[in-house]
């Protein structure tokens, strides 16, 4: 049973970077790219809709959300771009490296944080 779900995360692990790397390919229509940014980034971000710290909601939002978010892209992207890119991304060893994506993250954070510190300061 661990190993299933090991090898299921790894599949998704895989597809996340595939879908990431279709969103990017010219050949990938723009409702597909825009949908498959959207999944990308819910999956690679540290922000939920639902924190990890809530009892049970806040994992199982990541275990259906992320997978019906691929299928979607799956759905959308041409067999032959997607099949290109799973090839892609199972040959890519690391984690995708995105300097303008990390740089998103953190200023989300930064603009979160200093909402929360404004609003307890003027209180």
């Amino acid at each position: 049973m661990f190993a299933r779900l090991t090898g299921w995360a790894r599949v998704i692990r895989r597809d996340v970077l595939a879908i990431w790397l279709a969103a990017r390919d010219p050949r990938t229509p723009w409702y597909a790219r825009a949908l498959a940014l959207a999944v990308a980034a819910y999956a690679l971000s540290p922000i939920d809709l639902i924190p990890d710290f809530v009892p049970v909601l806040g994992y199982l939002d990541d275990a259906i959300l992320v997978p019906l978010g691929i299928l979607a892209v799956v759905a959308l992207v041409p067999r032959h771009v997607m099949a290109e890119c799973r090839a892609r991304a199972a040959a890519a060893a690391g984690r995708p490296v995105s300097k303008i994506g990390a740089a998103v993250i953190v200023a989300l954070w930064l603009v979160a944080a200093g909402g929360a510190a404004w609003w307890l300061l003027s209180r």
